[in-house]
């Protein structure tokens, strides 16, 4: 993973872990209510989430995906690492934006809140930092639009260039239908004539493919992409994958002897600009189903038929932001 302000060492396995799923008690991704503990407190979701990434670095996975937004994930991430002293090879990242205030409860009324201004980045990277320490690689702004504050804000910029100075990549990870256009203005963004951002990290999967030729372009440019919701909260899994118009999916599972979830990922993995892949699995028996994708070898018709299971960037967002949290 490189930038103009840093290097890491890329990943061996191109599929990630994204630990969204198992940092807080609540999500959005579809059967929750099966994958976790019946008691999700804390320490059992700590237990759930180091389970995960041992099975995970086990199997060559060397990208952890955290945010200040994602209840205790950066905690649980520093106590695994700091358990693991052997760990050194491995990229951290992380993202701040979006305070987390569902209080550890799975109904609230208001379980994030968004803000990119210079205070919030201020704020939550001194709390990033008393966490992770100097094991922090990647620092994204968290969901990032055309409309946000943060693409515009030279202030926040030379903030963030401080922080690069320091050999943290600065990121961003985008979210709605213009994702592409969060892209190509984030490429654009300098301080003192070099490029802000070094990665970008944004929701690309079989359903929701509009950002792909912005991404490209991305990859082309040097910038590290990291592919989030490859498996579209959970629709594209086995169990919620019941759509018509997903009948192909199912049907390339069979043909590869593999599951429609790795299918699904092993298409994003075909995509050449694509460096890391982020799975979002709630258990280990998922993650292992995951990263099965590395696997899998798609033929060139077997891409062309997957391309039926696309949907219209705004149809795809709409339906997402009526997931409940659960």
């Amino acid at each position: 993973m490189t930038s103009t302000f840093g290097t890491v060492s890329p990943p061996p396995s191109r599929i990630g872990l994204g630990l969204a799923a198992v940092g807080r008690p609540g999500y959005i991704t579809l059967g929750r209510q099966a994958d976790l503990p019946a008691v999700r407190s804390a320490e059992a979701l700590k237990e759930r989430a180091f389970a995960l990434m041992d099975a995970a670095y086990a199997h060559r996975v060397r990208y952890f995906d955290a945010a200040r937004s994602y209840g205790l994930a950066e905690t649980f991430l520093a106590q695994w690492l700091a358990a693991r002293p052997d760990v050194t090879d491995v990229t951290i990242g992380s993202k701040w934006g979006y305070t987390y205030t569902a209080g550890w409860r799975t109904e609230a009324d208001v379980h994030e809140v968004k803000d990119h201004s210079v205070g919030a980045y201020l704020r939550q990277v001194a709390e990033t930092r008393a966490v992770l320490g100097d094991r922090l690689d990647l620092y994204q702004i968290h969901s990032v639009t055309p409309d946000s504050p943060a693409l515009g804000d030279t202030a926040l910029h030379e903030r963030l260039a401080r922080l690069a100075a320091e050999n943290v990549i600065i990121g961003l990870s985008t979210s709605g239908p213009r994702q592409a256009e969060t892209i190509r203005a984030a490429l654009a963004v300098t301080v003192d004539g070099q490029p802000l951002f070094g990665s970008v990290q944004t929701t690309y999967n079989l359903l929701e493919r509009s950002a792909g030729d912005a991404l490209a372009d991305a990859h082309a440019a040097g910038r590290t992409v990291i592919v989030k919701e490859a498996l579209a909260n959970g629709r594209l899994a086995g169990p919620h994958l019941t759509a018509p118009e997903l009948g192909p999916v199912r049907e390339i599972a069979r043909e590869t002897g593999t599951s429609c979830d790795a299918v699904a990922l092993a298409a994003v993995i075909a995509r050449p600009w694509a460096d890391v892949v982020l799975s979002g699995a709630a258990t280990v028996d998922q993650l292992t189903s995951n990263l099965a994708a590395g696997q899998v070898r798609l033929d060139p018709a077997q891409l062309d038929r997957l391309e039926e299971a696309a949907e219209p960037a705004g149809e795809y967002w709409a339906r997402r932001s009526r997931l409940a949290w659960n």
